[in-house]
């Protein structure tokens, strides 16, 4: 077949994601040229949502390993108690990006919706690149050098709010990394590091650092600069985590709303 250049795409918001209007599973699978143009396209838009594709956890891993490595072939993401994540799981309500406490994180997260919630549990999806493009000069000479500790523990806490001494132990045994505020990419773009895990920034007091963290995450997660996705049974939705914060709203835990999730080994550590 002859190598692909594009995809037809259709933006679903002004500031991220599209939607992938012309492929199916035998195009993901075989087709050439197709991971190059997938990439390029989530360069360019962040998030991808190919609505109803119904591809399988095998072939999810096999269209994976066309765009790289995975890091996971497959995990499920649920809050059902059978699940021995389900605990840990809970903070995906609250704004995030996944692999802080990673030597490098992810490249991208592919996630397909096998059973969805009757209310409730859509994604949401926020691209820290813009928040930073947001950024007044002014901002962008300050933020520069700061640099912010992310620990688990940080991610926690919203959702579990009187922890005993020993999850609380076993949290901070998790430990904690120190990132710049400012993700400069080997591409030359420019990100910010926020989210749930984001606890402190180093040479500010406890409640000025939160608050600046509180700020700019506000702002980058403002109604205008994020894109909701309402699942149905069979979508697949991808995006790049390098630069993508995404939360799950709230939903009843006993609906058994299921995610299968792939993800793709990173490319660059943040820096």
């Amino acid at each position: 077949m002859a190598a692909v250049k594009t995809l037809k795409t259709e933006k679903l918001t002004p500031t991220v994601g599209a939607e992938v209007l012309d492929v199916d599973v035998e195009r993901l699978l075989n087709e050439d040229g197709l991971p190059e143009a997938v990439l390029d396209a989530l360069e360019t838009n962040g998030v991808l949502v190919f609505r109803e594709l119904n591809i399988s956890d095998d072939d999810q891993v096999a269209f994976c390993k066309r765009l790289g490595e995975p890091a996971i072939e497959m995990m499920e993401v649920s809050l059902k108690p059978e699940n021995p994540l389900g605990d840990i799981l809970q903070g995906i309500v609250e704004w995030h990006m996944d692999g802080t406490q990673d030597p490098i994180p992810a490249l991208a997260t592919v996630i397909s919706a096998r059973v969805v919630a009757d209310e409730g549990g859509a994604t949401e999806f926020a691209s820290t690149y813009v928040a930073y493009d947001d950024l007044s000069d002014e901002e962008k000479e300050r933020y520069a050098n700061l640099r912010v500790v992310h620990a688990f523990a940080a991610t926690q806490r919203s959702t579990h709010p009187n922890p005993s001494p020993e999850t609380l132990a076993l949290w901070e045994q998790k430990g904690s990394k120190e990132h710049p505020l400012v993700w400069t990419h080997g591409s030359g773009r420019r990100s910010l590091v926020l989210g749930s895990s984001a606890d402190s920034v180093i040479g500010m007091g406890e409640d000025e650092g939160r608050a600046l963290l509180a700020d700019l995450l506000a702002r980058a997660t403002a109604p205008g600069r994020v894109y909701t996705h309402s699942w149905s049974v069979g979508d697949m939705v991808m995006w790049d985590n390098r630069g993508m914060l995404h939360r799950v709203l709230a939903f009843d835990k006993r609906s058994g709303r299921e995610m299968h999730r792939t993800t793709l080994v990173g490319d660059e550590p943040i820096q």
